[in-house]
């Protein structure tokens, strides 16, 4: 694959990975002890309300990055730097005015949210979360023209700040209104406040990046550049491609919404919980939620760099090369997400003992919490799955597949959520499963179309069957060799905090260390595709491993 000035796809991937993988650490510091502090029903609130922003946000923002980074990357890629920067100036100003929009709605609307979401406590929670809408939005422009020219930087960058701000601001803010005797969704309210002010303190950063980016850039002048769209012309097309990304984003924030209002209604109507209960019972599922949220994590790096990357490849006429990107791309995902899922499976009830010890779980509820862990983790791998999948079709053009295969997946999950919840013995265990099958059907219908309409199909047995081969005889010997370790350890260190910490990170350090060996012996992982990694050649060395 030709290399350019700009960062590669994997190098690219690699940065956001190593951003997204700080971002997601401080965000369990953010949220384990907010949960522990709020308990399961500040949780529920807490979690609430962020569902509700996200489907905003969505709304706003979701399709502008990768439609501005895909139409940047193809300009970039023909020399027509001028069309870049005329799709920036069009988009910027546009979706100032579209965040403005959406934060007046979510503060004047308010109660009425809250109350369409049969949680009448969120309220004073969405007036605090609003203006993060806006600040959003600019920053969605911003990550967008960076991610086109190959820049992931100012996006990693960006995910620290906010993180960060968020972290010391929320933890802060929920210790003041706890000492100040306010009620827990008003102490809920607290804990967003940082999400607010996080994404408010990227805005300056994300300015002085793009200024960076555009000293390094040579524009044509007006007499040698092609004549340049109009800037309704270059809106109409930045709307063309967003459109449809945007729906589809959407439609996992409405489903997310949609089955919230269902689990917290038949809570209440089907089995008689008050609305207190009912958002305990939801928090259960919100703090198992946010352990299942870290593999995804490490898969979005990969789906963002792939677009711009691979837009760029069929611009250049070189098939080829996008190929060799989707491969690399499926493999790497498979290689991260399969042992994250079984690792979340079979160590599901020890992570939930160590993260939420001592936050008042009665030990019904604890069962509970671990079923929704146990089928939320098999669930994390089609959510890693779908990402990379939706990317790859994206960058193909062929966005508006979604608009099919994930109206088909939310439909399944709503019902399932509205059978199951309502009944006595599985309650919000159902929202769990509705999950688990929408994305399932979801990963299934979009790998269709990939194999079906997109010419360069994976390799099958590198990508999926020896990654999976590897992840069983992980799982299974990190599942014996954790309970061996607390046979063990409980006669001599006993049972405590710190004791189950421990035998939870040798477990883990016992599986990393096996899988590890397991792809090499196999040879699931080659040369090749270490050779794409920053300091891969002397990592292949180091670890022996060899071409295929």
């Amino acid at each position: 694959m030709h290399e350019t000035k700009t960062q590669s796809f994997l190098k690219g991937a690699a940065i956001l990975a190593a951003a997204s993988m700080f971002a997601r650490i401080i965000g369990v510091i953010f949220k384990i002890p907010i949960a522990r502090m709020l308990g399961s029903e500040g949780t529920g609130y807490f979690q609430v309300t962020y569902n509700i922003y996200a489907l905003v946000l969505a709304i706003s923002t979701a399709g502008i990055p990768v439609a501005l980074s895909r139409m940047i990357a193809s300009a970039h890629a023909e020399g027509n730097t001028n069309l870049a920067k005329r799709y920036y100036s069009v988009a910027m100003p546009a979706f100032m005015i579209i965040g403005s929009v959406a934060m007046l709605v979510m503060i004047i609307f308010a109660e009425s949210i809250a109350g369409f979401m049969n949680s009448s406590q969120v309220a004073f929670s969405i007036r605090i979360i609003a203006p993060a809408v806006f600040f959003v939005c600019m920053i969605s422009v911003y990550r967008g023209y960076a991610q086109g020219f190959g820049n992931m930087v100012p996006t990693a960058l960006s995910q620290v700040v906010e993180v960060v701000a968020k972290t010391v601001i929320g933890i802060t803010a929920v210790i003041i209104f706890i000492q100040l005797g306010f009620n827990i969704y008003i102490i809920s309210g607290g804990a967003i406040i940082g999400v607010t002010v996080g994404a408010g303190l990227c805005i300056p950063l994300l300015f002085w990046q793009k200024k960076k980016i555009d000293r390094s850039i040579t524009y044509s002048s007006p007499s040698d550049a092609p004549a340049l769209p109009t800037r309704t012309s270059a809106f109409l097309q930045i709307m063309k491609v967003s459109i449809p990304i945007t729906l589809t984003a959407s439609f996992i924030s409405i489903m997310t919404l949609v089955d919230t209002t269902i689990v917290l209604g038949r809570l209440q109507s089907s089995l008689l919980l008050t609305e207190a209960e009912a958002a305990l019972q939801f928090g259960l599922f919100a703090q198992a939620l946010m352990v299942f949220n870290l593999p995804p994590s490490f898969i979005l790096p990969i789906s963002v760099s792939i677009i711009p990357a691979i837009a760029s490849s069929l611009a250049k006429k070189r098939r080829e090369d996008a190929s060799i990107i989707m491969q690399s791309a499926m493999k790497l995902t498979n290689l991260i997400a399969m042992p994250a899922a079984a690792g979340l499976m079979v160590l599901a009830g020890p992570i939930l003992n160590v993260l939420f010890s001592g936050s008042s779980q009665t030990p019904e509820n604890f069962r509970t919490m671990t079923m929704i862990m146990t089928i939320l983790g098999a669930t994390s791998y089609f959510v890693c799955l779908h990402h990379l999948n939706t990317a790859i079709l994206q960058a193909n053009g062929r966005e508006r597949t979604s608009l099919i295969t994930f109206p088909i997946g939310a439909i399944l999950r709503i019902i399932i959520s509205f059978i199951l919840v309502a009944h006595p013995n599985i309650g919000v265990i159902g929202s769990a499963i509705g999950a688990l099958v929408c994305f399932f059907t979801i990963s299934v219908l979009n790998l269709s179309v990939i194999i079906f309409k997109i010419k360069e199909v994976p390799k099958f047995m590198s990508v999926f069957i020896k990654p999976f081969i590897c992840t069983l005889i992980m799982a299974v010997a990190t599942f014996f060799s954790h309970k061996l370790i607390s046979d063990i350890g409980n006669e001599t260190l006993g049972e405590g905090y710190l004791a189950s910490a421990l035998y939870l990170a040798v477990a883990i350090i016992v599986g990393i260390a096996l899988y590890a060996f397991l792809i090499i012996i196999t040879k699931t992982i080659t040369k090749q595709d270490l050779l794409h990694l920053p300091k891969g050649e002397k990592i292949a060395r180091f670890l022996k491993v060899r071409s295929i």
